[in-house]
């Protein structure tokens, strides 16, 4: 096992907004609270420990129990429950939509980086409690997002009819792709023990939630990683101040705009401003629908319904029922860290940019705001991969290169003729420079025949260079073939590793020592993009 590093700038997959994160620059900092940093940890223990009571602590252990009671070998993760109790108690948190058996693989990363990071801080703070957690989005509507995985290539999707919140949808009908992924699996003890793990999820449990979590458990369980379905009427009743808060006084809407118009000033107008608030940041959930919650006049309409409230029946139906309340995205940080006595959120440069939008809104409700966490990201190298690599005299950043840019650059490396025409070009320069001069000395229409020709020329030059790249790269195509089918390989649909396998193909790769080698491998305090090498199985 081996592992190299890149810059997550240089690997040109990354937004401008999350580098300036990464780089602390000055005009971001408004921004945020703290820097991930051992000390800032402390201080983060503190100011968490005076915002979080122990009537917020006796709730969550209740739920959490509840929750975790019919998991199978749940012992080391009710210990955590428990430890929950104490005031010194803190969790380190990740989460991530439903998707179908996990969708892509670095839904593994963000919890191990979870676990990782809540070990070290362990380590480092002894007298306290950290505990890492994995938050469901249960209430997520897009079930387009999270109804596929990909395997070798082929997307596995399931259909269904059902509308509304995903975690409510019933498993009913996955068989029909278990048979299918069965048969793309084969027979090795790796692949028996994913048809068991498919099976036990999603044809022993009711809902997608439900399923999820038993999944989630059953890769993750040994190391006390606590589940928390926020979908909860306990927790939701919790809740309510604030979101009456939001029904009534457009709180969110108010700062996260504010906070948007300063970050295009900090950041500049090309800046991506990652979403966009809502008048009223909340759904109403029934049967089947989660729609959004828009104020007409004096009532509160439930849109695409014939469900509309008055400000004091919305206050009653919230008290009555207010599981039927839902945070939308920019809502649901302020849910997280309300409920938890949270420390840290590990998530993917989308999911840091709308928390970046967050921190006016967090200080507005007095909820202290936590520590952002880049996940780590991670290209996983076969041993075969890395041998033809090394062949083809490839550096690991050349394969962030765009195909184009890689064939072109390894072209010219390898070919017998100078395809740099830098030379040429020059000496075209230099000719032309005495032209000019001979051209200030008349009048301006000679001048104007100097710049044309001048153009025409290099024109020329630059087409001829293209032309003998192209003639070389027939003639190189064997060499073109082998690099363009490595750099797919590793970048499936040209697209980061991370975002389309999922883990199923890994684990027919490396096994049951899958998951401890990244355990191994990952360091939350490393802030560059990972290359890893694995040992295959034998």
């Amino acid at each position: 096992m081996t592992k190299e590093f890149i810059s997550f700038a240089k690997t040109g997959k990354f937004s401008s907004l999350l580098i300036n994160y990464l780089e602390n620059h000055k005009a971001i900092r408004p921004f945020f609270n703290r820097t991930p940093t051992f000390e800032n940890f402390k201080l983060q223990c503190d100011e968490k420990q005076a915002h979080f009571s122990a009537s917020q602590r006796s709730l969550l252990v209740k739920t959490l129990k509840r929750q975790h009671q019919l998991l199978p070998n749940n012992h080391k993760v009710l210990k955590h429950i428990d430890a929950l109790s104490e005031s010194n108690a803190f969790t380190v948190t990740t989460g991530h939509q439903l998707n179908l058996f996990t969708g892509p693989i670095y839904f593994l990363y963000k919890i191990i980086d979870t676990l990782i990071l809540a070990q070290e801080l362990q380590k480092k703070h002894p007298k306290k409690t950290i505990l890492p957690v994995f938050w469901m989005a249960s209430e997520d509507h897009d079930f387009e997002e999270v109804n596929h995985f990909y395997f070798k290539g082929q997307k596995v999707r399931w259909e269904s009819k059902e509308k509304g919140a995903v975690g409510s949808f019933s498993t009913k009908g996955l068989d029909v792709l278990l048979n299918y992924f069965a048969k793309v699996l084969g027979k090795s003890i790796s692949a028996q023990t994913l048809k068991k793990w498919f099976k036990e999820s999603y044809f022993s449990h009711t809902t997608l939630s439900e399923a999820t979590r038993f999944l989630i458990h059953q890769l993750f369980g040994e190391y006390g990683l606590i589940i928390l379905d926020a979908n909860d009427p306990d927790l939701k009743r919790s809740m309510i101040p604030y979101f009456q808060k939001e029904l009534f006084d457009n709180t969110t809407f108010e700062t996260v705009s504010k906070t948007n118009q300063k970050l295009l000033k900090a950041l500049g107008s090309h800046t991506d401003i990652q979403v966009n608030p809502r008048k009223i940041n909340l759904f109403y959930c029934t049967d089947q629908q989660r729609n959004r919650i828009v104020q007409k006049d004096n009532l509160f309409t439930v849109l695409n319904t014939n469900i509309s409230f008055s400000r004091q029946e919305i206050m009653d139906e919230m008290d009555q029922n207010p599981e039927r309340f839902s945070p939308n995205v920019l809502l649901r940080p302020l849910y997280q860290e309300v409920l938890l006595p949270n420390l840290a959120y590990i998530g993917g440069g989308g999911e840091l940019a709308y928390w970046l939008q967050l921190k006016s809104t967090f200080e507005h409700f007095c909820v202290p705001f936590p520590i952002l966490k880049l996940r780590t990201s991670v290209l996983l190298v076969s041993t075969k991969q890395a041998k033809k690599i090394k062949k083809l005299a490839l550096t690991y950043a050349d394969l962030f290169l765009d195909s184009s840019s890689l064939i072109n650059y390894r072209v010219r490396a390898i070919s017998n003729i100078d395809i740099d025409f830098t030379p040429q070009k020059e000496m075209l320069s230099n000719q032309f420079r005495q032209l000019y001069d001979i051209a200030e000395q008349t009048d301006a229409s000679f001048l104007g025949a100097v710049k044309a020709q001048e153009k025409k020329q290099r024109n020329g030059l630059d087409a001829l260079e293209k032309r003998l790249l192209l003639a070389q790269r027939r003639k190189l195509a064997d060499e073109v073939r082998r690099i363009s089918d490595l750099q797919n390989d590793l970048f499936p649909n040209k697209s980061l590793q991370e975002r389309q396998l999922n883990f199923s193909e890994l684990y027919l790769e490396y096994g049951e020592e899958l998951i401890p080698a990244l355990m191994q491998s990952f360091n939350p305090f490393q802030f560059e993009f990972m290359i890893l090498e694995l040992n295959q199985q034998n």
